[in-house]
């Protein structure tokens, strides 16, 4: 049986090293203040596509930019 893969979010990097703060990333791609802080304080989580999309387009980015497929635990 496959393991689960993990995907992790690099959103929070992305926008630090453009020098572009959560408030100012929610504005950029209109999303909840809120949205933008849960995908920082949680780069695990599940996030729709669409919130994928405008946040890359608000960075300047490609949407596979923005994370990145952890290697599986059980991988052996």
């Amino acid at each position: 049986m496959r393991a689960h893969r993990m995907i992790h979010l690099k959103v929070k990097e992305i926008a630090e090293s453009k020098h572009i703060t959560m408030a100012k990333l929610s504005r950029l791609a209109d999303l909840n203040y809120g949205t933008i802080r849960a995908i920082y304080e949680n780069p695990s989580r599940d996030v729709a596509v669409t919130t994928l999309e405008k946040i890359a387009r608000a960075l300047k980015v490609e949407v596979t930019d923005l994370y990145e497929i952890l290697p599986d635990e059980d991988a052996e």
